[in-house]
C-alpha cells in the first residue's frame, strides 16, 4: 500500500462508472461491494476492512494492471494498494478504514505494456526464437518508463538498459530483460496515462456500537421512588446500576421534552383524562417549550447533564426519542402555522393511523412552501442534543416523513459530527424500511417482533445477512416496545419472553427491550387481538417491582455477558443456519475465525412444551478438523456434552431452559 499524492479521480463517468475522458480499452465492471448503482454509500465499522472486487478485462491478450484507491472524505491524500487477479478476470483488493466517517474508494485499471512485452519475450526466449527485434522493443518501453522513475530508480533503470542494449552479451541481455529486478522497477512507474477510473464510491464509517448494542428503553417519569411520582432525571441516575448490572451499553429514554395539555390522552388512550392525567410523552411541547426543552418535573438541564456523564461512568450511552410532531401546545403551532396543514374549516389536521387517532398530536407538514427553514429548524433540533453530550437517536416513525430531508440532515449532521447515530423505527413495508437504512439511518427496527416460526425466521435473516442488504441494514431486534406486545408474548407466558429474548440477543448483534415492562413479562392486552398494553406505560406512570423473583433480569444479565465475551455473537454477517427435524427447534452459528470462536445456539421455538430432535452439524462446516468427536459446552448452565459425527440429539423444555448457548471445543 502506498500513498498517490493529490492524483485526481475524473467524475465523467458513463453509465458503467467508467471514466471515459481519456482513451482506454480497459472495462471495469460488476465493483463490488455497491449497490443501488452505487447511489448509497456502503456501511462499515472503524476498523473493519473493505474487501472490493471488480471485472476487469480489456480486448485482445493484453496483461492489465489495478490498484484500490481509497480516501478518507474531505482530503486530498490518496493511497492505493494493488490488486490481485483471482480468476475469470475478477480482481481483489482491501482496505482498511482507520477514522469514522465517510470514506471514498475507486479502481484505476490500465494496460501494461510491460508486463505483456515480458510475458511474451520469455516465451520466445523459452522457444529459442530470434529475439533481437523483441528486445529493442523492449527498450523503447523501459526508456519511457525512465521519464516516470524517480530518481533512485533512475539510476537503476538506466544499469539495465546497458545490458539490454549490450549486443555482445545476449544471453546477459535477455536475463536481464526476465529478472525480478526490472519488474518490480517498471512497477514501481507504470503507464497510467490511458487508465480507466470507476466512479467514486463512498462508504460510511460508523462506532463499533453501530454494529454491537443491547438497548434498554425506560420511560423517566416512571423511576421514581415513590409509586405514583413523578420520577426525575436524579431518580433514573440511580437506576442506572440497574440496567449496568444486565449488562446494557444504551439507555433509550422515552421522549423527555414537555409534554401537551390540550386533548390530552387519559389511561388506556383515553380521550376524557382524570384529573392529573400526564399525558403521552410524544405529544411534544407546551407554553414551558418544545423539542429543545426538558419537561420541568423531570428536572433542569443541568440534571440531564449529570445524567448524561453518569451513564458513561458505567460505560451506557444515552439515546434519546427524536419524534417530529407536535401537541396542539408547541410554540411552533403559533410561531409557525404555516409548518401544519389546515382542514377546509381552517383546523389544523391531527395525526391519524387508521382507525388509531391522535387527538393530542400535529404532524408537521413537510410539503409546507417555508420547507427550507423547516428542515433548517429539525436539523437544529438533533444538533442541540449533541451539543448536550448526546450522539444516539432513535427516530419515531421516519418512514412518515420526506425521505429526501432524511438523507439532506443526517448527511449534514454526520459530516459535522460522524459519531453520530440515528435508530429508525420503521415499521413498515420493506423498501421503504430498506430505503431508510439507505439514506443514513445507522441501525433499523424491523420484522423480527412478528417472525415466530422457524422458516420465517430463517428467511428473513438469511435476506439481511448474505444478500447485498447487508450493505447498508443493521437490524436491531426488539421483541416488544410499547407499542407492540405480539400475540406470541400475550399468550405463551414467562417461556415466550425467554424464548423471544434469546433469538434476539444471539441471532442479532445489536437488539433492544422496552423495560421493565419486559424482564417482568407483562403481557396483559388492552382487548383481544389488540397489541396495546393493558393500562400502557405511555398514558400513565408505572411503579414496577424490579426485585420480583419473577424477573428476567438474571437471564438478561447472564446472556449479555456471553455477548460481551464472544466476538462471533458482535456481527452479524457471519449467522450460519442449520438443519433440525423439528420445525420447532432452530439451529444457528455465529461463526468465528476459528472453530473455538464459533458460537452454536440452539433455541425451542415453542413455548409451552418440550421439543427434541436431530440437529445436522457437519463438524467440517464449522472448521472443526476432528471430524470424529468434540464436546460443546453450554454457557448458560455450563453443562457439557460429547457428540460424535454429525447428527445430535437435543431435547429442550422450555420450563427449564429456552435454549443452548454452545462454544464447541475438541475432545
Amino acid at each position: 500500500m502506498k500513498a498517490h499524492g493529490k492524483r485526481k479521480t475524473s467524475q465523467a463517468v458513463g453509465r458503467d462508472g467508467v471514466d471515459r475522458k481519456v482513451r482506454s480499452r480497459v472495462q471495469i465492471e460488476n465493483v463490488q461491494p455497491k449497490f443501488s448503482g452505487g447511489r448509497f454509500p456502503v456501511k462499515r465499522i472503524v476498523g473493519d476492512k473493505v474487501a472490493v472486487e471488480a471485472d476487469i478485462f480489456v480486448d485482445g491478450s493484453h496483461e492489465l494492471s489495478a490498484v484500490l484507491r481509497f480516501c478518507r472524505e474531505g482530503r486530498d491524500e490518496w493511497s492505493e494498494t494493488p490488486m490481485a487477479h483471482l480468476e475469470n478476470d475478477r480482481w481483489h483488493a482491501e482496505f482498511t478504514v482507520t477514522e469514522i466517517g465517510r470514506w471514498k474508494y475507486t479502481i484505476e485499471a490500465w494496460i501494461n505494456h510491460f508486463k505483456s512485452w515480458q510475458r511474451d519475450f520469455k516465451k520466445r526466449v523459452d522457444a529459442g526464437q530470434e529475439v533481437s527485434v523483441d528486445l529493442l522493443i523492449g527498450i523503447g518501453i523501459v526508456r519511457e518508463a525512465l521519464k516516470r522513475a524517480s530518481p533512485k530508480d533512475k539510476g537503476k533503470l538506466n544499469r539495465i538498459l546497458d545490458k539490454l542494449g549490450d549486443k555482445t552479451r545476449k544471453e546477459a541481455a535477455n536475463k536481464a530483460a526476465l529478472s525480478v529486478e526490472l519488474t518490480q522497477l517498471m512497477a514501481r512507474c507504470p503507464d497510467r496515462a490511458n487508465a480507466a477510473a470507476y466512479r467514486e464510491l463512498l462508504v460510511t464509517v460508523d462506532p463499533e456500537i453501530a454494529r454491537f448494542s443491547a438497548w434498554y428503553e425506560m420511560f423517566p417519569r416512571s423511576c421514581g421512588s415513590t409509586p405514583g411520582k413523578h420520577g426525575t432525571f436524579k431518580d433514573v441516575i440511580q437506576k442506572l446500576p440497574y440496567v449496568a448490572e444486565m449488562g446494557f451499553n444504551v439507555l433509550y429514554l422515552t421522549p423527555i421534552h414537555p409534554i401537551g395539555t390540550q386533548f390530552r390522552k387519559g389511561k388506556n388512550n383515553s380521550v376524557m383524562p382524570e384529573t392529573g392525567a400526564v399525558g403521552s410523552p410524544w405529544a411534544i411541547g407546551n407554553k414551558d417549550g418544545g423539542h429543545c426543552s426538558v419537561h420541568a418535573e423531570l428536572g433542569a438541564m443541568k440534571d440531564f447533564h449529570d445524567l448524561v456523564r453518569e451513564a458513561g461512568k458505567l460505560g451506557i450511552s444515552i439515546a434519546l426519542d427524536i419524534a417530529y410532531q407536535c401537541s396542539p401546545d408547541h410554540p411552533y403551532v403559533k410561531e409557525h402555522p404555516e409548518w401544519f396543514r389546515k382542514r377546509p374549516d381552517n383546523s389544523i389536521q391531527y395525526a391519524e393511523n387508521p382507525p388509531k387517532k391522535y387527538q393530542d398530536i400535529y404532524p408537521l407538514d413537510f410539503e409546507t412552501a417555508t420547507w427550507e427553514e423547516l428542515w433548517e429548524e429539525l436539523k437544529n433540533i438533533v444538533l442541540f442534543w449533541i451539543r448536550q453530550g448526546v450522539r444516539l437517536f432513535r427516530v419515531d416513525n421516519p418512514h412518515t416523513k420526506d425521505l429526501s430531508f432524511w438523507e439532506w440532515m443526517i448527511t449534514a449532521v454526520k459530516k459535522e459530527h460522524p459519531d453520530a447515530l440515528f435508530l429508525s423505527e420503521a415499521f413498515t413495508r420493506p423498501k421503504l424500511m430498506y430505503r431508510l437504512a439507505k439514506i443514513g439511518f445507522s441501525q433499523s427496527y424491523n420484522y423480527f417482533p412478528w417472525r415466530n416460526a422457524k422458516w420465517e425466521l430463517t428467511q428473513f435473516f438469511t435476506e439481511i445477512t448474505k444478500t447485498e442488504v447487508k450493505e447498508y441494514f443493521r437490524a436491531n431486534l426488539w421483541p416488544n416496545t410499547p407499542d407492540i406486545l405480539t400475540e406470541y408474548l400475550q399468550t405463551g407466558g414467562a417461556n415466550a419472553f425467554r424464548v423471544r429474548f434469546l433469538l434476539a440477543a444471539t441471532l442479532g448483534a445489536s437488539y433492544g427491550i422496552y423495560g421493565p415492562a419486559f424482564e417482568l413479562c407483562v403481557n396483559k392486552p388492552l382487548a383481544e387481538k389488540s397489541e396495546e398494553y393493558m393500562d400502557s406505560e405511555k398514558y400513565e406512570i408505572k411503579s414496577w417491582d424490579t426485585d420480583s423473583p419473577a424477573s428476567l433480569k438474571a437471564l438478561i444479565a447472564k446472556v449479555n455477558r456471553i455477548r460481551n465475551a464472544n466476538p462471533a455473537l458482535q456481527q452479524d454477517p457471519n449467522l450460519k443456519f442449520f438443519p433440525v427435524d423439528n420445525s420447532s427447534l432452530m439451529c444457528y452459528a455465529k461463526v468465528g475465525e476459528h472453530f473455538s470462536e464459533t458460537v452454536l445456539v440452539v433455541v425451542n421455538l415453542d413455548p409451552r412444551w418440550p421439543q427434541s430432535g436431530w440437529v445436522e452439524l457437519p463438524p467440517e462446516k464449522l472448521g472443526i478438523p476432528d471430524k470424529g468427536a468434540f464436546e460443546v459446552h453450554d454457557l448458560l448452565d455450563g453443562a457439557v456434552y460429547s457428540w460424535h459425527g454429525s447428527r445430535h440429539f437435543v431435547k429442550l423444555d422450555p420450563a427449564k431452559a429456552p435454549g443452548h448457548i454452545f462454544k464447541i471445543r475438541k475432545r
